[in-house]
């Protein structure tokens, strides 16, 4: 005799002497694939409608405020025309600093891909150090709270004088302005690693290597991506302002001459650039962050 179960009550058959029983297993069905496609396409109006409209509104105002003949400000529609070959070639070189918009760009981020990959190393290494030695956080915490609320330009000629050089000098700026939220997070991220994963490590006799790769750097990594995101924003702002007064290419030099010439729309077209670039360095190191994240937890 042979009998076949219920789907729905699978889980709690119990074996019956001289009985055979089949295990049938159960299947959803599948959904449609237009409402699956409906299902997303809902979903990416929800998340796109939102900004575009914003973004919309905030255009309208724009165009409706600096309308006027006497308006300080050149309308959306009048930054367009007056900018276009700007926009519409960025990547022309005419030589020296006579370049398109890409180059700057270029330029700028190939500084801050510098000082800002030395801040992360030395911020992380000096954040697990006053992090895991209350010596070191109390001797130097202090003087890393004073010396972050200093302005980044205020740097900047000090480091011209000690460099005698621009590209070093912008370096320095964008290292020293971008380190300390990285050193902050990272040191209370190891400072709230629990008691007792110490403990552990201690009994079962770990070597400073295995507590910093197994023990440490997982339980720290959403504070040192926290801390990275900061200091990734603060060097772009920094090299920004700092090109304004190094000069040579950079998009800082490039808004700062476009001010001496009155090229207003330029300036505009840029920070549109420059907020969009922000915009995606900061995207990069938070998809950094989860990949980091997940390759960790998943050892």
């Amino acid at each position: 005799m042979q009998a076949k179960a219920n789907p729905a009550s699978v889980a709690a058959a119990v074996p019956v002497p001289g009985v055979t029983a089949e295990i049938v297993t159960f299947h959803p069905p599948m959904r449609p694939a237009v409402e699956r496609l409906r299902d997303g396409a809902g979903k990416l109006a929800a998340a796109l409608l939102p900004p575009v409209i914003v973004l919309g509104l905030t255009i309208l105002i724009w165009q409706v405020l600096c309308s006027s003949p006497g308006a300080s400000l050149p309308a959306p529609t009048k930054v367009i025309a007056d900018s276009w070959d700007l926009i519409a070639d960025p990547f022309y070189d005419n030589g020296g600093v006579d370049k398109g918009i890409f180059w700057h760009l270029a330029k700028s981020l190939s500084r801050v891909a510098i000082g800002f990959s030395l801040a992360a190393v030395v911020g992380v290494a000096l954040g697990v150090l006053v992090g895991q030695s209350l010596w070191a956080m109390r001797g130097l915490d202090p003087i890393f709270q004073v010396l972050r609320t200093i302005p980044p330009l205020a740097w900047l000629p000090l480091s011209l004088a000690g460099f005698r050089d621009a590209q070093p000098s912008a370096l320095f700026v964008i290292f020293i302005t971008s380190i300390w939220p990285i050193i902050i997070n990272t040191s209370v991220g190891v400072r709230n690693i629990p008691q007792d994963y110490r403990n552990v490590a201690a009994v079962i006799r770990l070597s400073w290597w295995e507590v910093f790769w197994k023990i440490t750097l997982p339980a720290s990594v959403p504070y040192i991506f926290t801390g990275l995101r900061i200091g990734i924003g603060l060097s772009w702002l920094a090299i920004v302002a700092a090109e304004m007064l190094i000069g040579g290419v950079g998009i800082g030099f490039f808004i700062w001459d476009a001010w001496n010439s009155s090229r207003i729309s330029d300036i505009i077209v840029a920070l549109v650039y420059i907020g969009i670039v922000g915009f995606l360095l900061d995207r990069l190191i938070a998809f950094a962050g989860k990949l980091v994240s997940h390759g960790v937890s998943a050892q």
